[in-house]
C-alpha cells in the first residue's frame, strides 16, 4: 500500500532556488575512463575440501567424483573404483576473480568461490590449488586458501533456516598473478578518455578545460562518448595523465526524471521543464464489505435443523474533493515540486501525474521507470 509522502521529501536534487542547470564542478577523472585501462575478468574450475559433510553428493554431481579421481591420481593415488570415493567433505566450485590494470606478477587479488553442485554450504572450506584463465585461455592467476563465508545454514529433523547465501565464499588477497597483460602507455602517442555518461557537450566541455590547462591542440572531442588527448611520450605520460584527471569541468546531462514505483521514489532532474498545463486530482471511492451472518434453526420448533449462513452486503461511496491546480510553462525545478505539493498528493498519485504530463507531451524530460 502506498503511503502518503510528499514529493519533496522524494526529490534528491538541490530544491531551493533551483532555476537552471546545476553549476558543480567536478574531476575529469570522475566522469571518465582511459581506453585500454581496465579489469580483465579470470575464471577457473576447482575444488574445496574440509567441509564438514555439506559437500557434493557425488552420486548427484559426478564430475566432482571425476575431479577427486584426477587430482588423486596427480598426487600419487591410483586405481581408485567407484566404491571407494564415500567423501561428502568436498564441493566442486567455480572460482571468479577480477585482475586490476597493470597488475604485476607477485601481486595478490580477491577470489570470488561459488558452489558449482549440491553443495549446502562452503564454511569451513579450503580451495586447492586453481589456475585462473582469462578469456584468451592464458593463465593469468593462481588461487588458493581457507574461504569465509558470510551466510549460513542450519537444519533440524522438522524444520530449516539458511542466512544470506552459504554457498558463495570470498578469499581475500587468496590469488596470486603470475602473467601480466602488456600495455605501455609510454608507447601511445595519444590516449582516448572514455565518458560514463556520452554527452557531446560533456565532451566538448573536457576538450576545451584540456587545451586551457594544457596548450592548444591538445585535446580533441571526437564524439559524444571519446575526448582523444595527445601525450608526450615515454616518462612524462603518467604525471602528464595525473594532471589531467584533476582538471575540472561542469559535465552536463540530459533532463530526465526517474520513478521507482515499488518504493515510491521520485528523482526529478534540475533541467526538467514542462509546458503549461491543468492538473486535477481526486475522485469516488466506492466501498463494498460483507458480513455473512449464520441463522440458527430454532430448537423448540425445528428437529434436526441445520445452520445457515445468510449473506450480508453493505456498500457505501464516498466522493472525495477534487484538487486542481496549474502548472505553468517553463518551470523550474522548484516550481514544479511546489505546484504538486500544492494539490496534496501520495506518491502514487504524484507518479500518475507526471506519466500523464509526459503522456500529453508537456513533459519535456525522459521518464525512466525502474
Amino acid at each position: 500500500m502506498w503511503k502518503p509522502v510528499k514529493l519533496a521529501a522524494l526529490i534528491l536534487t538541490t530544491l531551493t532556488g533551483v532555476a537552471g542547470p546545476s553549476a558543480a564542478d567536478v574531476r575529469i577523472k570522475d566522469i571518465v575512463t582511459v581506453e585500454g585501462v581496465r579489469e580483465n575478468q579470470l575464471v577457473g574450475y576447482g575444488l574445496v575440501v574440509g567441509l564438514n559433510g555439506t559437500g557434493d553428493s557425488l552420486r548427484n554431481s559426478p564430475f566432482t567424483e571425476k575431479s577427486i579421481e584426477g587430482m588423486l591420481e596427480r598426487l600419487g593415488v591410483g586405481n581408485l573404483s567407484d566404491d571407494k570415493i564415500k567423501t561428502s567433505n568436498t564441493a566442486a566450485v567455480m572460482v571468479t576473480a577480477m585482475l586490476p590494470p597493470f597488475a604485476r606478477r607477485g601481486s595478490p587479488i580477491d577470489v570470488v568461490v561459488s558452489s558449482l553442485g549440491d553443495a549446502t554450504s562452503l564454511r569451513g572450506g579450503t580451495l586447492i590449488v586453481t589456475p585462473l584463465t582469462g578469456a584468451d585461455g592464458e593463465v593469468y592467476a593462481v588461487a588458493q586458501g581457507p574461504i569465509a563465508v558470510a551466510g549460513f545454514a542450519a537444519q533440524g529433523n522438522a524444520a530449516s533456516i539458511t542466512e544470506g547465501v552459504p554457498t558463495v565464499a570470498r578469499i581475500e588477497n587468496g590469488a596470486t598473478v603470475e602473467n601480466e597483460v602488456n600495455f605501455s602507455l609510454g608507447s601511445l602517442s595519444s590516449v582516448r578518455l572514455n565518458l560514463r555518461n556520452p554527452d557531446f557537450t560533456t565532451a566538448t566541455r573536457i576538450a576545451e578545460a584540456i587545451n586551457a590547462e594544457m596548450g592548444p591542440n591538445t585535446a580533441a572531442a571526437l564524439d559524444p562518448s571519446t575526448v582523444e588527448v595527445q601525450t608526450p611520450g615515454k616518462a612524462a605520460t603518467p604525471p602528464f595523465l595525473a594532471d589531467v584527471e584533476n582538471i575540472r569541468v561542469q559535465p552536463d546531462s540530459i533532463a530526465k526524471v526517474v520513478i521507482d514505483a515499488r518504493s515510491g521514489t521520485i528523482v526529478i532532474g534540475a533541467d526538467v521543464r514542462i509546458d503549461e498545463v491543468a492538473v486535477s486530482q481526486g475522485g469516488l471511492t466506492v466501498m463494498v464489505r460483507e458480513d455473512p451472518e449464520v441463522s440458527q434453526p430454532q430448537s423448540e420448533i425445528t428437529i434436526g435443523g441445520t445452520a445457515v449462513v445468510v449473506p450480508r452486503t453493505s456498500i457505501g461511496v464516498q466522493e472525495q474533493e477534487t484538487h486542481f491546480t496549474i502548472l505553468e510553462g517553463d518551470v523550474s525545478l522548484q516550481r514544479l515540486v511546489d505546484g504538486l505539493n500544492a494539490i496534496g498528493l501520495e506518491a502514487s498519485q504524484t507518479i500518475s501525474i507526471l506519466q500523464a504530463i509526459k503522456a500529453a507531451g508537456a513533459l519535456h524530460a525522459d521518464l525512466e521507470i525502474i
